[in-house]
Formats: structure tokens, sequence, C-alpha cells
């Protein structure tokens, strides 16, 4: 998977970038497939804020933004948010294949 991580108006520390590569390769784990991930870290006007996009199989896109006292709070925030959006996916599609086979178990054939 390809990571990129950008930074705009603002100097992030090594271990920053680091941490944020480690958590979207973990985040990637979760993922079906996932293609490309891409965590921006801004600093507009003064308050922190990071967005987190990870990209995964057929056209999938997992998108959050968080805001926070630092970009390391904010990173944790917006990792979470995907983190919670993968979770559902997950749950969605189980719920989907659960729905199928009772459908296909009270048809008569």
């Amino acid at each position: 998977m390809r990571i990129t991580i950008t930074a705009r108006h603002c100097e992030i520390p090594d271990e920053l970038r680091l941490r944020a590569q480690a958590l979207l390769q973990r985040l990637a784990k979760l993922a079906r497939r996932s293609l490309d991930g891409q965590v921006l870290f801004v600093a507009d006007h003064g308050t922190p804020t990071v967005e987190v996009r990870l990209h995964a199989a057929r056209g999938a896109v997992h998108v959050s933004t968080a805001g926070g006292t630092d970009h390391r709070t904010a990173l944790d925030r917006a990792i979470a948010k995907v983190r919670r959006q993968l979770d559902k996916a997950a749950a969605r599609r189980r719920r989907g294949r659960t729905r199928a086979r009772r459908a296909l178990e009270r048809e008569p054939r």
C-alpha cells in the first residue's frame, strides 16, 4: 500500500510522520484490499487539523477530518473515525450475507 504524508503550513516532526505511517498501516489491515492512504497535516489559522483518507477496493474511500490541541491528538481522533467507518462497513457486509442466506432458506425450491 502506498502511503502519502503531507504537511501544509506547518512543520511535522519525523516521529509524528512515523506514527502516522504506522497507524495507517494498521488501518489498512482492517480494510478490504486497501490501495492507497493519505495523511494531511494542516495548521490553518493556528488550528492543528489532520485529514486521513484510505482508498479501498471497489472505489470505497474512507475519509475523516479531526482537529485538536496539537497534531498528534488530531491524528488519533481522525484515525479513530476511520476505524469506526471500517467497522461499520464490515458489519454491513456481514449483515448482508446473513439476510441473503435467510432469504434463500425461506424460499421453497
